[in-house]
C-alpha cells in the first residue's frame, strides 16, 4: 500500500468526522456529534500551533492523528497532547497508526515540544497494547474532567 502521511486540510474534514465516529463508538466518555467534530477539526487545522495529520490511500483518508500544544509547568515548556489516533477498520494492522505517530513525534521534536502524552480508553486493550509496543509509558495519573456546559 502506497500511503501518504500529510497535514490535514479543510477538504479532509468530512472523512475525519467519519473516522471520529468510529473512534467515539468505542470510547465510553465521548458521544459522536458530527457538528461538534467538524467545529473542533476546523479549529485544530486553523490553529497554527497544533498539528493534524491524515493517512491517505488512493485519494481516500484512512487514518488521522492530532496533537495539541500545551504549556507544562512540570517540563518548563511546551508539550503535546495527542488525541484522535484512529485508522479505518479495514486497514488496521498495516503500520498506518505507527506511521502517523512517528510523524507526530518528528514534528513535535522539530517544534521543540519536550513531551507527548495521550489518553486511551482503559477498556480498549488493542489500543493499549499498540501504544505499549510503540514505547508509550503508562502513568500513575488518572484522567478527570468536568463539563462546563451541556449543549450549544
Amino acid at each position: 500500500m502506497d500511503i501518504m502521511i500529510r497535514p490535514a486540510e479543510r477538504r479532509d474534514v468530512e472523512a475525519m468526522v467519519e473516522l471520529l465516529g468510529t473512534l467515539f463508538s468505542i470510547e465510553a466518555d465521548f458521544a459522536f456529534d458530527p457538528d461538534r467534530q467538524r467545529r473542533g477539526l476546523a479549529l485544530l487545522i486553523g490553529s497554527g500551533a497544533d498539528r493534524v495529520l491524515v493517512a491517505e490511500f488512493e485519494g481516500r483518508v484512512i487514518g488521522m492523528c492530532s496533537v495539541q500544544t500545551l504549556i507544562s509547568t512540570a517540563e518548563g515548556g511546551r508539550v503535546g497532547l495527542v488525541e484522535d489516533v484512529v485508522v479505518a477498520q479495514e486497514v488496521r494492522g498495516k503500520g498506518i497508526g505507527q506511521r502517523l505517530l512517528d510523524e507526530i513525534e518528528r514534528w513535535a521534536a522539530e517544534t521543540g515540544l519536550t513531551r507527548l502524552q495521550l489518553l486511551a480508553d482503559r477498556a480498549n486493550e488493542p489500543a493499549l497494547a499498540f501504544y505499549d509496543r510503540l514505547g508509550w509509558q503508562r502513568t500513575a495519573l488518572v484522567g478527570l474532567r468536568k463539563m462546563l456546559r451541556d449543549e450549544d
